[in-house]
């Protein structure tokens, strides 16, 4: 069989590309933004990638299915050709549905924020359980080097992103999964290209809440209000609940203790019993959230907190979520996937606790994303940034806020640019040994960190 993929590089679509070789299925793709790590995975899958969606040869022979990814819109000559021919389409998340899902037990993970890093934990503590799971992930874990795989086991983790399916369904792609076990990380105003307000996601949650069996298990932040009011809309799950720190009151939860941002470390806790302690090299509060969801995700289907314990000991981490590129000069350059401002302020809060105060931050974000870009986070980014020394903007030219002036109001050395070699040349003149320099982005940044690594080193600096 056929299976032909509309934006094969984008995360998910690049995950259904892997999984559908290991299906022995025949695959093409085309895109027209093709950029490392997934591009990287896509050439070693040897998958025909056709640049842009102009070229209508990508639909001849035809495929059994075309799948298309919510990159695409009407007016693009492959999709219009595609609707006067009638050739058969369907949405990413269906076609993982249908042809992967539907016999497996579903480990759901989602929320605003942290759905890839804990999707991966889950995943990897099932690896490391022995119980060989299939997993889908939207960024690649340093522990397996692939963002997706069919796997053999009973269980498949999967991310489980709000985002619409499809052109032709504008559901949430998580509303296609039914898991059995559910995680829902957080919820914020996010997307504001396709949602109008935080109702509007949080109706899509509770969408998600209705598929999960009374036999399941719902996995929440007890003190996330906008969760809370979901579950409020109704919730007919067996549910259970996690909280941070020493003062909050979870009997009948899960609980991390004695957190230390410097030691890297945190006791995990359940119905008040101690079940050990997590040692790990990730960084801020936001990863022990993380962390002890995944352990209450895996403990679901039965995997001893202890073991996992161990397994998270050992977590090497995603690519792009604070990934050290390298250190030249004294100068330690890192690359985050951080675009709103709840994770930008967990990032930066994050490498604070790490570095203390013997060390300048210098936070060069990219106003990138949607949201971001059409200014709804505009006033928040005050707060998030305020652990830099320096804080750089990158601005595209359809930012319509006026990113001038938020940067000028946080009285912190920095700028704003709209081109990278010129953002480049100054964060060359400007970093000096023991600086941490974080570009945060959710896309390419046009490789920008490695650019100035590589000027970094030369003998130009």
């Amino acid at each position: 069989m056929h299976t032909h993929i509309l934006g094969i590089c984008g995360t998910f679509m690049g995950g259904l590309a892997v999984i559908a070789k290991e299906l022995k299925l025949k695959v093409t793709g085309s895109d027209q933004n093709v950029y490392p790590p997934m591009s990287t995975q896509l050439d070693n899958l040897s998958i025909k990638i056709f640049q842009g969606y102009d070229d209508l040869q990508q639909l001849s022979p035809t495929p059994d299915y075309i799948v298309v990814g919510n990159v695409m819109s009407r007016g693009k000559p492959v999709i219009e050709a595609i609707l006067n021919q009638n050739l058969p389409i369907i949405s990413g998340p269906e076609w993982l549905a249908r042809f992967v899902l539907k016999d497996r037990h579903v480990i759901a993970i989602s929320g605003t924020h942290g759905k890839t890093t804990t999707t991966s934990m889950v995943a990897w503590i099932l690896e490391y359980a022995g119980l060989a799971p299939g997993f889908l992930i939207g960024g690649i874990p340093n522990d397996f080097g692939i963002s997706a795989r069919l796997g053999t086991g009973k269980y498949f983790v999967v991310e489980a992103d709000e985002y619409d399916s499809a052109f032709f369904d504008k559901r949430s792609k998580f509303v296609h999964y039914w898991p059995r076990t559910l995680i829902i990380n957080n919820i914020e105003f996010d997307h504001a290209d396709i949602f109008a307000n935080l109702t509007a996601i949080q109706a899509q949650f509770h969408h998600l809440v209705r598929t999960v069996p009374g036999e399941g298990l719902i996995i929440y932040p007890k003190l996330d209000k906008n969760v809370a009011e979901v579950l409020n809309k109704g919730c007919w799950s067996k549910r259970v609940a996690y909280a941070v720190g020493n003062n909050h009151e979870n009997q009948d939860g899960w609980l991390a203790r004695n957190n230390s941002a410097m030691n890297n470390q945190f006791e995990v806790c359940y119905k008040n019993k101690s079940y050990g302690t997590v040692k790990w090299a990730l960084l801020g509060e936001h990863n022990v959230q993380n962390g002890l969801a995944a352990i209450a995700a895996v403990e679901h289907v039965g995997v001893d907190p202890k073991i996992a314990i161990e397994a998270l000991s050992i977590f090497q981490g995603v690519k792009r979520r604070m990934e050290i590129k390298g250190i030249k000069r004294g100068v330690t350059v890192y690359d985050d996937f951080a675009h709103h401002p709840t994770a930008i302020l967990s990032t930066l809060v994050g490498l604070r606790a790490k570095v203390g105060n013997r060390a300048r931050i210098l936070a060069v974000l990219d106003i990138r994303s949607n949201t971001m870009r059409l200014g709804h986070h505009k006033d928040q980014l005050a707060s998030a940034v305020n652990d830099a020394n320096q804080i750089y903007f990158f601005r595209s030219s359809d930012t319509i806020w006026d990113v001038d002036k938020v940067w000028q109001d946080l009285q912190k050395p920095g700028g704003v640019y709209s081109n990278t070699d010129d953002l480049v040349k100054i964060l060359l003149k400007e970093a000096r040994e023991n600086d941490q320099v974080i570009f945060m982005s959710n896309g390419s940044f046009n490789g920008i960190h490695a650019t100035f690594l590589e000027k970094l080193s030369s003998e130009e600096v």
